[in-house]
């Protein structure tokens, strides 16, 4: 009797190679190498509704209608390195896209103008009971080095991971003076000054931080929210949370110039005050971490955009302010298009907030 013919190979995605599947076009995200290109929906319908099939049982699904197109897309799949061919390819399983924490909150932020009064060392004492990695400071006015070195002492000895800031222009803040306060707080990951003049320039990033300066005056917490393709963060982690979570809330606590706890600065409701609550007992409250499960999959029009596992979400600046559900109101793109549109924004109606409500 004769051997058996050894069977067709089949095309095996790499685990860290997603296809997700948008109104107009597909992506497909390489989590590892943290890029990702544009793909056809017919591309995307070989790979998840075809997984597993020959490229001779594909062709024949579609009739042999495709034949060179399909020929190309498979071309272009071992060009760009996204998988290969196999003969046992139930011997290569998904990646597990299941996101946990033990931390109860990860990130926060910590807004600071020149009128507030924050206690720094309770704060980020109380952050780092609470397991947060990272903090980003926000401060809308140009404070001194003092003022820096007075926020980053309180996190020296902390568990914190990294720390971004964000701070106005002041003379004090030269790209030496930046480069030294780096190197003092290892912790520091990112500067950006803003409200800088013409012409500054960053120190150089022999650091491994990264500086940058804007022209852009930077006055509130009406800054964030913008969704744009310089946000997006190809990662395991970010795609991982976007199945279940709120990119931006989820595990997050913010506290304002005023030391007013929210969920994020933006957003109108208050939990407390940090200098009479803690930030333990604002995250206990039943209602704080009630967005945090709102994901892109739910959202009116990001749940059928290709970007929606990449993309870092607002629940702030909404289309509309009465459904919290309903699209960033400043996100330019449109996925039935797939095109960004360069014009004004809409107005930004404040998440849960109608007409004559304090804010």
């Amino acid at each position: 009797m004769k051997p058996d013919a050894p069977a067709a190979p089949v095309f095996q995605l790499f685990a860290c190679c997603l296809p997700v599947k948008g109104a107009r076009r597909s992506l497909l995200c390489d989590v590892q190498r943290q890029s990702f290109q544009f793909i056809p929906n017919g591309l995307y319908e070989i790979l998840t509704e075809h997984a597993g099939k020959t490229v001779a049982e594909i062709k024949a699904a579609y009739g042999h209608e495709y034949d060179e197109e399909i020929d190309e897309y498979f071309d272009f799949l071992l060009q760009n390195e996204f998988g290969f061919w196999c003969d046992d390819p139930e011997r290569f399983p998904p990646i597990d896209l299941t996101w946990e924490t033990p931390e109860r909150i990860t990130n926060a932020i910590l807004d600071v103008d020149a009128r507030s009064d924050h206690d720094y060392a309770r704060i980020l004492a109380e952050l780092d009971d609470l397991g947060c990695k990272a903090l980003e400071v926000r401060c809308f006015h140009g404070p001194t080095l003092a003022e820096l070195r007075t926020i980053l002492e309180a996190a020296r000895y902390g568990r914190l991971r990294s720390i971004d800031l964000l701070v106005g222009f002041h003379p004090e803040l030269t790209a030496e003076a930046l480069a030294r306060l780096a190197i003092e707080h290892q912790r520091i990951s990112r500067i950006v000054v803003h409200s800088a003049p013409e012409g500054h320039r960053p120190p150089p990033s022999s650091t491994g931080v990264i500086f940058e300066h804007c022209t852009e005056a930077v006055s509130s917490p009406s800054c964030c929210g913008k969704v744009h393709p310089g946000y997006f963060a190809v990662n395991l982690e970010t795609f991982a949370e976007a199945q279940r979570h709120n990119t931006c809330l989820n595990r997050k606590i913010s506290v304002d110039a005023r030391g007013e706890i929210r969920n994020c600065p933006s957003l109108p409701r208050s939990f407390g005050n940090a200098r009479e609550t803690s930030l333990h007992s604002a995250l206990a409250h039943r209602d704080f971490a009630a967005l945090w499960s709102i994901n892109k999959d739910q959202i009116d029009v990001c749940r059928d955009c290709e970007f929606r596992y990449v993309c870092v979400d607002c629940r702030a600046y909404i289309q509309d302010g009465r459904d919290l559900y309903s699209k960033p109101s400043k996100c330019a793109y449109d996925p039935y298009t797939a095109e960004w549109h360069s014009s004004a924004e809409q107005p930004a109606a404040l998440a849960g907030v109608q007409k004559g409500d304090p804010i």
